[in-house]
């Protein structure tokens, strides 16, 4: 059995890890929370134990959602001696994995999931030394660390924490089955006619966040009237919303589209994009800096390229592959030049590195596969 703990039921890679353990004969056992995020409606088809609500960065509130979801794990005490892996993602999932391998006093496997490093983990101050501290005792008793991207290790796990384990790379990939379950195909032709007036559109896609990025589109918005299109598809997070609002009235080129359906909605929402918005400003230092956001993949896989910072995780693959653009400091500038000067031709011949890339290269396949037999492979855990 798996058992896997989920900070949101509804997150778009918590319904991939699911059905990947299910696809690879596991019977499966979540505990989850929820959050008010895209797909908040979503009811997965397999059971799961619900533990309440969190809120992304309200670490006082998720103390005590934590506190409040033991009773609910130690209930199921009886299943959680089946377990062959506890499967955990973000650090109070892991406590709570840590807690539920001692009450099912079973000697299984913890494998703990990263896909952001929070700035509270980065900080210099006591709070953010503290929850360092907490999560390096934890990872004593981890005997895997599955990372979203490459520079969660380099920069944060193994020099600040001291991370030597065993680690895997996972990239946060459309699930394996989103040809075969959206009909979606990755479009070779040209650039579709559009009968909105602007040469070129820009969608921002998941979830809004980082006050800094925003101010950023509508100051190029405002430059770039008339040429540019800029729209939103999402759930705003940690920006001001009225302030939003307030520009989509003042600025023709700024829509908001609402909120969608990962990943039913995808090939309507990219097959009225030419770029992909993947500059995030929010933590520049750290967590922003070191991500590979989703967007990437759910872009390329539609021949969609994106727009990125150089010297970011990100901006470092799509420049090696030359399927984008990278934008230096001051970004405004850098990006209201590019706009003015792009031509048609050399927008097609970057699309068409993208589009030639494999369809592996965006959807998940042998690397989920790869991940499962490494632990069906690893045997006792090496820590207890």
């Amino acid at each position: 059995m798996a058992v896997f703990f989920a900070p949101d039921i509804s997150d778009v890679s918590t319904v991939k890890r699911a059905e990947a353990f299910i696809a690879h004969g596991y019977q499966l056992l979540v505990f989850g929370f929820r959050r008010n995020n895209y797909n908040r409606d979503f009811e997965p088809s397999w059971p799961y134990t619900p533990l309440g609500r969190t809120q992304d960065r309200q670490y006082g509130r998720r103390i005590a959602a934590l506190l409040g979801a033991v009773p609910r794990v130690v209930a199921k005490h009886r299943a959680l001696r089946k377990a062959a892996f506890f499967y955990a993602r973000n650090i109070d999932q892991l406590l709570l994995a840590l807690l539920a391998r001692r009450i099912g006093r079973r000697p299984a496997r913890v494998i703990y999931e990263v896909l952001d490093v929070q700035p509270a983990f980065v900080g210099a101050g006591w709070r953010s030394r503290l929850l360092r501290h907490i999560e390096r005792l934890a990872l004593r008793h981890v005997d895997l660390l599955v990372v979203s991207s490459p520079g969660f290790l380099r920069n944060y796990f193994q020099p600040l924490q001291n991370y030597r384990k065993p680690w895997f790379l996972l990239e946060n990939k459309l699930p394996a089955n989103f040809p075969a379950i959206t009909g979606a195909a990755r479009d070779s032709g040209g650039r579709r006619a559009r009968d909105h007036g602007y040469r070129w559109v820009i969608g921002y896609c998941g979830l809004i966040r980082g006050q800094d990025t925003l101010d950023l589109i509508l100051r190029l918005a405002e430059r770039l009237q008339g040429l540019v299109l800029f729209k939103f598809y999402g759930v705003f997070t940690t920006v001001d919303r009225q302030a939003f609002v307030d520009a989509t009235t003042r600025l023709s080129n700024v829509v908001y589209e609402g909120d969608y359906v990962n990943p039913r909605d995808l090939e309507c929402i990219y097959s009225d994009l030419d770029f992909a918005w993947a500059i995030d400003l929010e933590n520049r230092a750290h967590n922003s800096r070191w991500l590979l956001p989703c967007r990437f993949y759910e872009a390329g896989f539609f021949g969609i390229p994106c727009l990125t910072a150089g010297g970011f995780e990100v901006g470092r693959m799509v420049s090696e592959r030359r399927i984008g653009w990278n934008f230096s400091e001051p970004y405004e500038e850098d990006l209201v030049r590019f706009f003015l000067t792009l031509t048609d031709t050399e927008y097609d011949e970057t699309r068409h590195r993208l589009l030639a890339l494999p369809e592996s290269d965006f959807v998940a396949g042998a690397d989920t596969s790869e991940l499962i037999d490494l632990i069906d492979r690893s045997g006792a855990p090496q820590s207890a």
